[in-house]
């Protein structure tokens, strides 16, 4: 049984909480929040949870503890990989991996220095949807993958602390654009670099919210010649809207996770239906068991039975450094209207 201190108390410390439930050779016995009434409802919620903490640094110390979740807001990751590694835990941190490309570096020497075990959640990779049509494309199906077009949006983050571009590192393009970039990776062949990249960002709608891009769209061309076009937007009512389309030599394959098989018009609110809904009543399109349909049960299952056999992860904080530092070349084009140079040293 690998045991578990989950770092947060938010959002997507609940969806990694629901998610662990699927893992068979995991628990969570420990977790934490700044604000120790807020950990303890979340124990409640999630629990049995054998112990609470208002403290990074004493849930880490916890000798039960070997594998530390990081569910945190962007800035506080570095410091939470910095005292989890100096307890020599395993560590799991969601997406993005860090702020920028300088952030990220220092997330990945600290790791690599401690010598400890490492895991970066992007879940879009997992995902039932995308790891079939990885599957298939990994088989030949549509020959040699030519161009990809992935979109992610919804009408904006849970969390105000995602508002503050400033503090967070970035608008819709860093929260959203992280997954796509990754899928890209994904698809294209992680020893096939993406060289290049052509950004656009504007805030069109939240102006009020946010100093960061609400809206943005940014082109990826990878040494091999091949083309992703990814699209980040915070601006989009109705749900989540989670989109892949491969066009390869011999075909083409498309993944709709915001696709549902659950329906209907209703008059009276049935509860919660959806990430970002939006609305509870008129059209509406629930995802059933959203933890599983959108990969954060298998990765979590992928972690733990790799972090138990002692095998590095299909994504590591070397695959978080990367896009970190393929989205710092996109605000950079978005700020000189040209085509820049990704770059890669740490």
């Amino acid at each position: 049984m690998i045991r578990v201190g989950l770092l947060g108390s938010g959002f997507i410390s609940d969806t990694y909480a629901d998610a662990l439930q699927d893992v068979r050779n995991a628990e969570i016995v420990a977790n934490y929040s700044r604000d120790l009434a807020r950990a303890e409802a979340f124990a409640a919620k999630w629990g049995p949870i054998a112990r609470q903490y208002d403290s990074i640094e004493q849930l880490c110390a916890d000798p039960e503890v070997d594998l530390v979740v990081i569910a945190l807001p962007n800035e506080a990751h570095v410091e939470a990989v910095r005292i989890a590694a100096a307890a020599g835990k395993g560590i799991v941190c969601t997406k993005p991996l860090a702020r920028t490309g300088a952030e990220a570096a220092e997330i990945l020497r600290i790791v690599t220095e401690a010598g400890v075990w490492h895991g970066y959640a992007e879940s879009s990779v997992f995902s039932p949807n995308i790891a079939k049509a990885h599957q298939m494309v990994a088989a030949g199906a549509i020959g040699d993958v030519l161009t990809m077009r992935a979109r992610e949006a919804h009408s904006g983050p849970h969390a105000p602390h995602f508002w503050d571009a400033e503090t967070a590192g970035g608008g819709a393009l860093l929260d959203m654009g992280c997954h796509t970039v990754e899928s890209a990776r994904h698809f294209f062949g992680k020893h096939n670099p993406v060289t290049e990249v052509f950004a656009w960002g504007a805030t069109m709608v939240h102006g009020d919210k946010t100093s960061g891009e609400d809206t943005a769209i940014a082109l990826l061309k990878f040494a091999g010649g091949q083309l992703a076009q990814i699209e980040s937007s915070w601006i989009e009512k109705g749900g989540m809207q989670l989109r892949h389309e491969l066009v390869g030599s011999a075909g083409r394959i498309v993944t709709d996770t915001s696709q549902t098989p659950v329906w209907g018009f209703i008059e009276n609110p049935a509860g919660y239906l959806v990430e970002k809904a939006d609305a509870d009543t008129g059209w509406v399109y629930p995802v059933p068991e959203e933890a599983r349909a959108y990969g954060f049960s298998q990765e979590m299952r992928h972690f733990v039975d790799r972090f138990a056999a002692g095998e590095e992860p299909i994504e590591t904080f070397d695959d978080g450094f990367v896009v970190n530092c393929i989205l710092d070349a996109c605000y950079a084009s978005m700020k000189s209207g040209v085509w820049e140079t990704v770059s890669v040293e740490r």
